[in-house]
């Protein structure tokens, strides 16, 4: 490969207000990318070299679920539209809040809550909201979709995947049982990641894509249809990484995304008086943040073969 751009390490980058590390000069003022930049087309092609057998392997959870979705978001809705008079033609109606179940988000999503801004520092209410009503493909303000999530389905999310399981990293140090529940509040700290990579003999480069089972699709599976809708319904508690600065200097080890199973991939909510991992990651950084990915075809899989490192390829909806 040649040679990579020198990136600041996360004590280099400047503060803004009552936040360190603000990347928001790395990639240029006009960058809608974020972190994604780091995907180049030779990381990209240099990641390609994990293919070994051709197995595919999806970590989309079916988009029915969450019936029940936390966060007070919409209800998925599948109508199936059926067309007699052609004999054998069906359409399907979709409405979905793409925040529900498996996604990525986007740097829309999740900003710095208490200062009004996005990424960039572009001001919360300089976005419209709404209808967006966009008809003509040749004339779109490029303000309406300033930061839209089109920008990384046009560019893909394709590198080097890397995956830590969790759950059987705990599993084994505890006689098979998880020493906490996905469900609750749980904080997942920066010691057991390095620790579990060094169990699987993971490393990490510049632009891995890092994906961590913890346990919530295993959880949602065994639960009863009660615990499950009740989801939807009551304060949202889930275990996820830790919101330390310790984290945050790892996870500025230039990953390129980071996603796991769980609902809002850091634990939630947060501590009082600790601010939320998500301003630091979409809001400072651009990095995607992925929820609900179903890793347990991934889980069985790796654990067969030893083999933790991947080509992952992802394409967010073209919006």
């Amino acid at each position: 490969m040649s040679a990579e751009r020198p990136l600041p390490a996360f004590d280099d980058l400047p503060a803004f207000k009552d936040f360190p590390g603000c990347a928001w000069e790395v990639w240029g003022k006009d960058d809608q990318l974020g972190t994604v930049n780091l995907l180049t087309d030779e990381l990209v092609k240099e990641a390609s070299k994990e293919i070994k057998t051709g197995k595919a392997i999806g970590l989309n959870w079916p988009i029915n679920f969450p019936a029940k979705p936390a966060f007070s978001r919409k209800e998925p809705e599948h109508e199936v539209i059926i067309h007699k008079a052609f004999g054998a033609v069906m359409d399907d109606h979709l409405h979905i809040n793409t925040q529900s179940g498996t996604q990525w988000d986007g740097l829309k999503h999740f900003g710095l809550i208490h200062h009004g801004l996005f990424y960039q520092g572009t001001p919360a209410d300089s976005f419209k909201a709404g209808n967006l009503n966009i008809t003509n493909p040749s004339d779109i303000d490029p303000e309406l979709i300033k930061y839209g999530i089109h920008n990384w389905a046009q560019h893909g999310i394709c590198g080097r995947g890397v995956f830590l399981d969790l759950v059987r990293f705990y599993e084994a140090a505890h006689g098979g049982r998880l020493p906490y529940d996905p469900f609750t509040s749980h904080p997942i700290p920066l010691t057991d990641i390095l620790a579990c990579a060094k169990a699987q003999g993971v490393t990490f480069r510049r632009g891995d894509i890092l994906i961590l089972r913890v346990g919530f699709m295993q959880r949602f599976n065994a639960a009863t249809q009660d615990e499950r809708t009740a989801l939807g319904s009551k304060p949202e508690t889930f275990a996820g990484i830790e919101q330390s600065e310790d984290m945050k200097r790892f996870l500025d080890n230039h990953f390129a995304a980071i996603a796991s199973d769980q609902p809002a991939l850091e634990r939630w909510p947060p501590e009082e008086g600790v601010q939320h991992l998500h301003q630091t990651l979409l809001g400072l950084w651009g990095m995607p943040i992925g929820e609900f990915f179903d890793l347990e075809a991934l889980s069985k899989h790796s654990a067969e073969t030893g083999r933790y490192t991947f080509f992952f390829s992802s394409w967010p909806l073209n919006v």
